[in-house]
């Protein structure tokens, strides 16, 4: 069993916005040996109150309104907050044990060990959504880093000094496309719950990615995450040296280097469909409450 803290940029179902996050705590809570405490809300995908009460309202649906919720920084170099010292409560509380999964910006994460100097060798293992290798070149336009460069500082401090860091950057993310056609196949030939709630928060995000970056598809960037955290054997580790630095974070950009200072892991996915199967059926173990009538489209 894993003890798992999430630190998150969740805008699932607000338009125009990433739904990835949300998927990636969906996937999290449909797996039986994982043990989320707590949620800290962290700014990028939009603000931080919208993000805030996006993961209030996910959590009011899904049933889940037990799990703590912490609200993180408004921004670069905001470490005083909520979210900063929950993550150091529960670093003490399970010492050794504490599993990271951030998808969002990492102020909060700055914010713990800025609080706290022994936060990251309390926690067992971090791993990461984020950074680029190279530019993210699409049909219609490139797509610039959105999580360690929002405030690099932090993400410097992160992947410098953390413990048993594994990134998955948004290079090695881009393995595997989730088609409208696979999507629909699995969600749709169900009545599921989780597969009704999922679609009904969702398909917009395909039209979004192939109107603005012709992507006939989306890359499920935090589910990748949270997948490596989860099922590691679905992917092949990539540890290699690092010099990171906080001008290179600016735009979020992880440089390899033989003498860097920094052993960090960029695991790799092994197999596509595997990958994409266990996504699914992870997705759909988690148990919905009985629909409320605004979920009927009926308000």
């Amino acid at each position: 069993m894993k003890h798992i803290v999430y630190d998150c940029d969740n805008t699932f179902g607000v338009p125009r916005c990433d739904v990835d996050d949300g998927l990636a705590l969906l996937y999290l809570l449909g797996c039986e040996e994982a043990w989320v405490h707590g949620i800290t809300a962290a700014y990028g995908n939009n603000k931080i109150d919208v993000v805030y009460e996006t993961i209030r309202k996910m959590l009011r649906e899904i049933g889940r309104e037990d799990l703590t919720l912490k609200k993180g920084g408004a921004g670069a170099g905001d470490y005083e907050s909520e979210a900063a010292d929950y993550l150091v409560e529960m670093a003490d509380k399970y010492p050794g044990e504490l599993s990271i999964l951030a998808t969002g910006s990492l102020t909060n994460l700055g914010g713990a060990y800025k609080k706290d100097s022994h936060f990251f060798e309390k926690v067992k293992e971090i791993v990461l959504m984020g950074g680029i290798t190279e530019t993210l070149t699409f049909e219609k336009k490139t797509m610039k880093e959105l999580n360690f460069s929002c405030d690099p500082g932090a993400s410097f401090a992160v992947l410098r000094y953390g413990k048993n860091v594994s990134v998955a950057s948004a290079n090695n993310c881009m393995k595997v496309l989730f088609t409208k056609e696979d999507y629909r196949r699995e969600l749709y030939r169900t009545d599921k719950q989780i597969a009704v709630y999922i679609r009904e928060n969702t398909d917009y995000w395909f039209g979004f990615n192939e109107e603005d970056y012709g992507i006939q598809g989306f890359y499920n960037w935090d589910v990748t995450a949270a997948a490596y955290l989860m099922h590691p054997e679905l992917f092949e580790d990539r540890k290699k040296r690092y010099a990171f630095s906080v001008k290179d974070l600016e735009t979020g950009f992880l440089r390899e280097d033989d003498k860097g200072e920094t052993v960090c892991n960029l695991p790799v996915i092994r197999d596509g469909e595997k990958f994409k199967r266990n996504i699914y059926d992870t997705w759909m173990r988690v148990e919905m409450p009985e629909r409320r009538e605004k979920f009927c489209g009926k308000h």
